[in-house]
């Protein structure tokens, strides 16, 4: 049987790492740069990269309301770093947030943490996180569930079959996100 289909907006930052975990996992993945990308899949990830070369990008080719619409439509959706940025109140909306860019300080800044992340790390222990000129939660609903936080800041949040994280755990070859992420997909696709 296979896998799910799963597509990585492919306009901006390190989407390819994205698809090869996937890959990995046993999803199938579309690169999505037009709406017509969209149609079919049954989760996405919205990757890491600069979130304003993302947003010009997202207007450029018109998928702002083609990805509102996909995300009213209950297809789980898994954003990091700049992906957060872009679910948030201001940007497309899907995520009762408000992120804060750049919130942990400039490039100079990154750093890695280990992260126990609410229903997603398991007995194996904590998952390596590397924050890269990486935002914050400044503010969230109630109805946004809190996964992670670092120096009491949130780095990681869910909203129904939405999460998002401050970091990129696609490059550290921890599969753990991911793997729930296609987890939330097969549900959500059996259902």
């Amino acid at each position: 049987m296979a896998g799910p289909l799963v597509g990585v907006l492919a306009l901006q930052g390190d989407f390819g790492a994205h698809t090869r975990m996937l890959r990995a996992l046993g999803a199938g993945v579309r690169e999505v740069r037009v709406p017509a990308d969209l149609e079919g899949l049954q989760g996405l990830v919205i990757p890491g990269g600069e979130s304003t070369t993302m947003t010009l990008g997202i207007a450029r080719e018109g998928l702002e309301r083609p990805l509102q619409d996909l995300a009213a439509s209950d297809v789980p959706l898994l954003g990091t770093c700049a992906g957060l940025i872009m679910l948030d109140r201001t940007h497309l909306g899907v995520l009762d947030v408000t992120a804060e860019r750049n919130a942990f300080g400039r490039q100079i800044r990154s750093f890695e943490a280990d992260l126990d992340l609410a229903g997603i790390t398991d007995e194996s222990g904590p998952m390596r996180a590397v924050f890269i000129r990486a935002p914050w939660v400044a503010e969230h609903g109630p109805d946004v569930e809190v996964l992670a936080a670092v120096d009491g800041h949130v780095v990681a949040v869910r909203q129904g079959d939405v999460v998002a994280v401050s970091f990129h755990p696609e490059i550290t070859g921890d599969d753990r996100l991911h793997a729930a992420f296609l987890d939330r997909v097969r549900a959500r696709a059996g259902r």
